[in-house]
């Protein structure tokens, strides 16, 4: 199964705080001060002989340092007679080296302060793991020795394909799951971006084999970029990276790219949940990707309609309507691919309203502008949430690796905050209606469809929105 690393799990999580009770908060806070832009810190970036990236990054006070690996090897890399091998791979590579056994290995970690873990996504499979100081260069050693030789043990992997097996089987009764399953499917196509997680099949038929060709073919030096940030002696830790990464073979030419074409669909896909007390909702369509010019005015317009709790969205059918708990948009991510939807739980007799609500706001925001104090709201809430993500190792070495991967440019992250607030209502109004058009867009309930089916005749493909 594919595990994701989320490049907004931290706003995730600061967004799910926020859903405090209504009433919770009677006086309106004092004004906040000015954004201030966010400064990367001095970092040297360089390419061992053998392809591979380093990045390293004196950041913070504290005695700690992350080392963290990302690789090009993920859910993209599978072909369709090895869904899923990334993921089982990715937690073989946990169990332990040619020299340590996975005990040895997580103890080894422990005694540096730290854990090393390991996972995998769409696109990449990253290799982390944050210690105290004096331990930055045996880090380093050690998740070195981790990809280059990994023992990948056959007892184990009855007890990985079952833990996965297990996960399948509860995600199968989850409506969010099974939503957004549809959505991608719709989206995608056969595109290696359609999976979500594998089917048991799938599992089934992954061999020992399979996870070691995965790891020939594509755990290689020349798609790896190691980051290295926090608190840490450079010399040492370069003389730790050019012992042990120096030594790893490059694996040959990065991979080629195998870009998606999703397409609007102006789909109306209804999965059947007998009973279900809630009607699960994702609305959404293909955007520009997050190398396009267009990008951060997208993101100011997500949050401002769907993305923040102080969002029109979020407004109205949770805090006017009381529809649902907790609704919200997102946008996002794969190489040089995005899409936005919206996502809701909502109570099964008010589906239908839902969803006029929520198509209701994209038409009055893509033919009224916002005013320019609910817009700044909404930028500064965007630059302070930036500051706050960048505000430990991990979380920077998150958006080094974001800029590199997409090709953002150097001085994205210097700018981001001064371009969010460049903004203007004009420019979000117009982004609205250029990509979030309601006629385009893709429509996925899972519910009860004997209580829903007539409130969503509305919606139907061959229906005008």
């Amino acid at each position: 199964m594919k595990t994701t690393i989320s490049k907004a799990s931290l706003a995730t999580a600061i967004f799910a705080l926020s859903l405090a009770p209504a009433g919770a908060q009677k006086q309106t806070p004092p004004a906040g001060g000015p954004a201030k832009a966010f400064s990367v810190p001095a970092h040297e970036t360089y390419t061992l002989p053998n392809g591979m990236k380093i990045t390293l990054v004196p950041y913070g006070n504290i005695p700690k340092v992350t080392v963290d690996v990302a690789i090009d090897a993920g859910g993209i890399d599978e072909g369709r007679d090895h869904i899923g091998v990334s993921g089982l791979t990715a937690r073989l590579l946990n169990e332990g080296t040619a020299t340590l056994s996975a005990t040895q290995l997580a103890g080894k970690a422990a005694g540096m302060g730290g854990s090393i873990d390991i996972s995998s996504s769409d696109d990449q499979t990253i290799a982390q793991i944050d210690v105290l100081s004096e331990f930055g260069p045996g880090a380093v050693r050690l998740i070195a020795d981790v990809l280059e030789h990994p023992r990948m043990p056959e007892s184990e992997l009855a007890r990985l394909k079952n833990d996965t097996l297990r996960q399948i089987a509860v995600d199968a009764s989850r409506p969010q799951v099974i939503a957004e399953v549809r959505f991608r499917k719709i989206l995608y196509g056969d595109h290696p971006y359609s999976i979500v997680e594998p089917s048991e099949a799938d599992v089934k038929r992954l061999t020992l084999q399979d996870a070691k060709d995965f790891v020939a073919a594509n755990i290689t030096a020349a798609r790896s970029h190691l980051y290295v940030a926090g608190k840490f002696d450079a010399a040492a830790v370069k003389k730790a990276i050019a012992e042990s990464f120096g030594v790893w073979p490059g694996g040959g030419k990065p991979r080629g790219q195998n870009p998606p074409s999703p397409h609007p669909s102006r789909v109306l896909d209804v999965t059947d949940r007998p009973g279900a007390p809630q009607s699960t909702l994702m609305v959404g369509l293909p955007v520009p990707p997050p190398n396009s010019p267009g990008d951060i005015r997208l993101r100011v317009t997500n949050n401002l309609l769907g993305g923040s709790f102080n969002s029109r969205i979020t407004a109205n059918i949770r805090e006017q309507k009381g529809y649902t708990y907790s609704p919200f948009s997102q946008i996002s991510t794969r190489y040089h691919d995005a899409y936005w939807a919206e996502r809701a739980d909502v109570t099964t007799k008010f589906t239908g309203a839902s969803l006029k609500e929520i198509l209701a706001e994209i038409k009055r925001l893509s033919s009224e502008p916002p005013t320019a104090q609910e817009l700044k709201g909404i930028q500064n809430y965007m630059a302070g949430l930036f500051v706050i993500v960048n505000s430990n190792r991990g979380a920077l070495i998150s958006q080094l690796q974001n800029v590199d991967f997409q090709g953002l440019g150097e001085d994205y992250l210097s700018t981001y905050v001064a371009k969010v607030n460049a903004v203007t209502p004009e420019d979000v109004e117009k982004t609205t209606a250029e990509y979030l058009k309601p006629g385009e867009l893709t429509i996925v309930v899972v519910g009860d469809k004997s209580k829903i089916a007539d409130e969503l005749a509305a919606y139907a493909s061959d229906k005008p929105l």
